[in-house]
């Protein structure tokens, strides 16, 4: 099992989401996050003064999949959050040791 963290621009949400239940995903979880990579902020104007925006406003998706569902999972996120524009986001891949679903006591994938 793996577990899955993209970064994402927050107007590509409905599309992420799409693309992931087509992918056989059944649930994730969405968190507004705020961040910077290579985009660096940008400068914006405010009442006639100019100041700097250094964290970005994001969503971060967490996805719990099988190991025969990364691939599938993993494209299908990155297609549909794909601008091709700087700030597109970022995919992370972790080790998922355990699963447990809390009703039925169902482990591992079974829990997924």
């Amino acid at each position: 099992m793996q577990w899955i963290t993209a970064i994402i621009k927050p107007f590509k949400l409905d599309e992420v989401r799409e693309a992931l239940a087509e992918a056989g995903v059944h649930g994730m979880t969405v968190t507004e996050v705020k961040g910077f990579g290579r985009q660096h902020g940008h400068t914006e104007l405010y009442r006639g003064a100019e100041y700097v925006v250094d964290f970005l406003p994001k969503l971060k998706i967490e996805v719990a999949v099988g190991d025969a569902q990364l691939d599938r999972v993993i494209e299908a996120i990155a297609g549909a959050a794909r601008t091709g524009k700087v700030g597109d986001g970022k995919i992370f891949v972790h080790p998922l040791e355990q699963a447990i679903r809390i009703r039925t006591q169902e482990v591992d994938d079974d829990a997924l």
